[in-house]
């Protein structure tokens, strides 16, 4: 399975030129206004992170996701994904069409694994895959649903990367209960990719399994404040989720103007239908505007959300959109 990402700009770059600066990557689904980084104390960098440093990201994270559960700080959700296929091995499921970085994992792990396109399908699997709301469709699944499913596998993962502007729908409450892992994204929705900060809630012998696994200092110190720091601030987490549904909003009449369909997507990207996604790509591209298309198919598109008045213009422009 080709391991294919958003976030490629050297290709653009390569196939249509220009300066990286001049470029609107909109080909992920990060926050392209992120959190303000502000002044950061000088240990971050010339120090070891220490246990109570963690230990207060972990305290912030588990009131930001409304949870009691057990927790570890990791390099992204990607981390997460590297290291849980090593908790054991065996058959696994995974909800169809979705991030590719699962199945990958899984099989390098010497795990089988089998593409499915409904839950009732993941049942008796090892470990069950969903990513909820999904990337790229933004299809997603009911607590219930996916809580009903639990007892029927003998482990259900759920990738929230993308649940942040949706906190009712999170399993993160709920993933102390045996055979649960729900993974979270920081860099998302905060805007902080570069951080590669994420986070798995699952009961404790799970947790601290992936703890071992990960390493003494698998976070670098300025992941561990500034994620403190932004998981605590509700104020900005608000502003933003009302900026974001507000902006997806903007982004669905724009597609609809020029004759693209909405697929689905979440508030921090959309996914659509055209005649020809990579002509679409290539009119965006030729303006220095990169987005996502798929391997698996000839009309989907996906863009993330500009974050200035100066970006939405450019799209517009680009798009031919008065």
């Amino acid at each position: 399975m080709a391991r294919d990402h958003g976030g490629n700009l050297d290709q653009a770059i390569r196939l249509y030129g220009g300066d990286p600066a001049a470029w609107i990557d909109l080909s992920t689904g990060i926050n392209r206004v992120p959190y303000p980084v502000g002044t950061l104390p000088p240990e971050v960098w010339t120090a070891l992170p220490t246990r109570s440093a963690m230990a207060a990201l972990l305290e912030a994270a588990r009131t930001a996701y409304r949870t009691t559960a057990p927790i570890v700080a990791l390099s992204g959700a990607q981390g997460a994904i590297q290291l849980v296929p090593l908790l054991a091995r065996g058959r696994a499921r995974i909800l169809a069409p979705t991030y590719n970085e699962h199945a990958a994992a899984l099989r390098s792990a010497g795990w089988s694994v089998q593409d499915v396109t409904s839950l009732t399908d993941l049942a008796g699997a090892d470990l069950a895959v969903v990513v909820n709301p999904n990337n790229p469709d933004g299809q997603h699944h009911s607590r219930a649903d996916l809580l009903a499913l639990v007892p029927k596998v003998g482990r259900l993962l759920v990738d929230e990367s993308f649940a942040d502007p949706v906190p009712e729908q999170s399993l993160a409450a709920d993933a102390g209960r045996p055979g649960l892992i729900v993974l979270r994204s920081f860099g998302k929705f905060y805007g902080l990719a570069g951080l590669r900060l994420g986070f798995a809630l699952g009961e404790q012998t799970d947790i601290d399994r992936l703890t071992v696994l990960a390493g003494p200092w698998p976070v670098a110190g300025a992941a561990i404040e500034l994620g403190r720091r932004a998981l605590r601030d509700a104020d900005w987490t608000a502003e933003t989720t009302q900026r974001l549904v507000a902006d997806v909003a903007r982004l669905d009449d724009m597609a609809m103007k020029v004759g693209w369909q909405l697929i689905g997507g979440t508030a921090l990207f959309r996914t659509y239908a055209t005649p020809d996604a990579t002509s679409a790509q290539t009119q965006l591209a030729r303006q220095q505007i990169w987005s996502r298309i798929f391997p698996s198919s000839l009309h989907w598109i996906r863009l993330g959300l500009p974050g200035t008045p100066q970006e939405w213009a450019r799209l517009a422009s680009a798009c031919k959109v008065e």
